[in-house]
């Protein structure tokens, strides 16, 4: 008798870039806690929740921060199997609150583990990677930055791979935007989705979000998508009818972490949804995109109310189908009913 045929195993969405340890405020004015961030590191942490298999690689050190980094990303289940054993130390990120809660960064990167990728090692993107998402400083800062754009543009002539961005824009590390737009620009004409805040489009384009995604769909992006804090999100799209979905409201606590949340949820809907390769999102419904961006809104919306970069877990549906949109009562917080 023959043996049932086996399900297929879901997609791999792997991440390249930066682990680094953010350095939180912490029971009083001049206390401070260690955490585990970096945009990169907090989107596999959240795709890794939200139920999707995530592969970092991520260059990390052999000290106490890097063994923190590795310890974490185990924890959530992350394949590090492509994650180097680096000799550089751990960059460190000191975030300041202002009186709104919104987060800002003092970084300590010099030399730092982070931006030393070769080709030899970005070379090692899992075989079964059905997104590649890259982004923040590890896609913009030397020496490294060639060999993880490397990889991104390999995948993306293999025409199998999608390929997701998000430049997530530093101005104390980049300098002017008009020396930044170059270093973002040449990952946008790699990148099949494109993701950013409108605070840093309007910094590297003060023409606005417009110019900006008609200039980045004209390098080669599908899909540019434009968080606007709590008025939500807007995507564009080549010869597709824009599509702007409201925000929800939130009992804010922080902004740390909440971009990377979104990308996160973006990311596994479009997965839920069957959209992970091009030809496949280049013909979506705006039906399916609006709901993908629904799923995000609620997951960043959510991390808004936790301290730091925490995203929400998802919960097992067994009686929905995987494209069904999330809820909030699909999702819930390690240490807490929510």
């Amino acid at each position: 008798m023959a043996e049932p045929a086996r399900a297929p195993r879901p997609p791999v969405v792997t991440v390249i870039g930066e682990a680094l340890i953010d350095l939180v405020p912490h029971g009083g004015p001049d206390g401070f806690r260690a955490r585990p961030g970096g945009s990169p590191f907090n989107v596999a942490i959240g795709l890794a929740r939200l139920g999707h298999r995530t592969a970092l690689m991520a260059r990390l050190a052999d000290n106490a921060f890097g063994r923190i980094l590795r310890r974490h990303a185990t924890a959530e289940g992350i394949d590090l199997t492509c994650a180097p054993h680096a000799t550089e130390q751990t960059t460190l990120a000191v975030v300041s609150m202002d009186a709104d809660a919104q987060a800002s960064y003092d970084f300590y990167h010099q030399g730092t583990a982070d931006w030393q990728w070769t080709e030899a090692e970005t070379a090692h993107v899992p075989a079964d990677t059905a997104v590649l998402h890259i982004g923040s400083a590890a896609s913009w800062t030397a020496p490294g930055d060639q060999a993880v754009l490397a990889a991104a543009a390999r995948l993306r002539r293999s025409g199998r791979v999608l390929i997701s961005y998000d430049p997530n824009v530093r101005p104390a590390l980049l300098g002017d935007p008009e020396s930044a737009r170059p270093l973002i620009e040449r990952a946008v004409a790699d990148a099949h989705i494109v993701k950013a805040s409108r605070e840093d489009v309007e910094w590297l384009y003060p023409a606005g979000i417009e110019h900006a995604s008609a200039r980045w769909i004209a390098l080669g992006a599908l899909l540019v998508v434009i968080t606007d804090g709590a008025d939500g999100a807007h995507l564009f799209g080549s010869g597709t009818t824009p599509v702007s979905r409201p925000g929800r409201k939130a009992a804010l606590v922080d902004t740390v972490g909440a971009g990377d949340a979104f990308t996160a949820g973006l990311l596994g809907a479009l997965v839920r949804r069957d959209l992970y390769t091009p030809d496949l999102l280049a013909r979506s419904s705006l039906e399916d995109l609006a709901a993908a961006l629904d799923d995000a809104i609620l997951v960043s919306a959510l991390t808004c109310e936790r301290v730091g970069a925490d995203p929400p877990t998802a919960l097992p549906r067994p009686h929905l189908p995987p494209s069904a949109p999330l809820a909030v009562t699909d999702l819930r917080f390690k240490d807490s009913g929510h």
